[in-house]
């Protein structure tokens, strides 16, 4: 499930919730138990691409397993 990340209309506070993609636009229940408003914001993050997914870094392009050492 994606991380959502919202912010209270009144003080700006900022909260990140995992809920699925159907309720990214529902209404939030401040987890303190207080009465605000939040509204939905656009998150960021980044990625870095240049490393392989779902293998270690040993080396080289594509993990040292050619001989490129990184080449």
């Amino acid at each position: 499930m994606p991380i959502y990340e919202y912010r209270c209309v009144e003080d700006g506070t900022l909260i990140s919730l995992i809920r699925p993609m159907s309720d990214a636009d529902a209404p939030v229940e401040d987890p303190e138990g207080h009465d605000r408003t939040f509204e939905r914001v656009q998150s960021l993050f980044s990625v870095d691409a240049s490393k392989p997914t779902g293998q270690p870094n040993q080396g080289g392009c594509c993990g040292g397993g050619c001989g490129c050492a990184g080449h």
